[in-house]
């Protein structure tokens, strides 16, 4: 049984995304505070967090930049802020999503469900070279660890995971809904500008001048592509 931690100071919002997932299977724990949230969930041995960004004690964004430090599972931030620098920031910190209230929860239950999926299937999934190596860029498949001219570069979950896809399909071009569908694990059902802000990120640790790219490249009107 997955088990799930809801770090969520509402506790009636916290109710009914523990009713939807323990209707699933899910064993869910829930926390109201964020410092608490944190310790529990290193502790916790858990599958999946749901993070609020509005905690008591500490931040969502300072309990997720934690989190990333010791923890490579999924982290779900769910708020009511709609702002997009408040996404962009919770993405680039580690979060793998970013669901914004009101929600269906029909649509949330999906949403843990496709992420755990996915990341099962990393974890699972054998990769046919331990290390793979395009240009100055080198990623060691067995570590995780990626280095741009001998040097290693710190990449999240998702930015390692959206490389490594690139990489291992370099010239091809694919749509963002595409990358959404391979690296997300959900029939892009999110928001496609979530792979833009990852792309993005990507580039500001792998390419010597972000702004005119060597290897992620934007093709207009079709998407992206590494090139070999």
């Amino acid at each position: 049984m997955k088990r799930i931690l809801i770090i969520e100071d509402d506790y009636a919002i916290a109710a009914i995304e523990r009713d939807y997932l323990e209707i699933e299977n899910f064993e869910i724990e829930i926390c109201e505070d964020g410092l608490q949230g944190l310790k529990k969930a290193l502790n916790g041995n858990f599958d999946l967090i749901m993070l609020d960004l509005m905690l008591p004690s500490i931040d969502g964004f300072t309990v997720c930049r934690k989190l990333r430090e010791k923890l490579d599972i999924p982290i779900l931030m769910i708020t009511a802020r709609r702002e997009d620098i408040d996404k962009i920031c919770g993405l680039g910190l580690g979060a793998d999503d970013y669901i914004v209230k009101p929600f269906s929860p029909s649509v949330l239950v999906a949403r843990v469900k496709a992420h755990l999926a996915q990341y099962d299937r990393l974890k699972q999934k054998g990769t046919p070279k331990p290390e793979i190596s395009i240009g100055a860029i080198c990623v060691n498949t067995n570590t995780h660890r990626v280095y741009v001219n001998e040097e290693e570069r710190d990449l999240k979950n998702k930015e390692y995971e959206l490389l490594l896809f690139l990489m291992l399909n370099a010239d091809i071009v694919f749509s963002k809904e595409t990358l959404y569908e391979q690296i997300w694990g959900m029939d892009a059902m999110g928001d496609n500008a979530t792979v833009a802000v990852h792309i993005n990120r990507l580039r500001e640790k792998i390419e010597d001048d972000p702004s005119n790219p060597r290897y992620i490249q934007t093709v207009w009107g079709a998407g992206y592509r590494f090139k070999a």
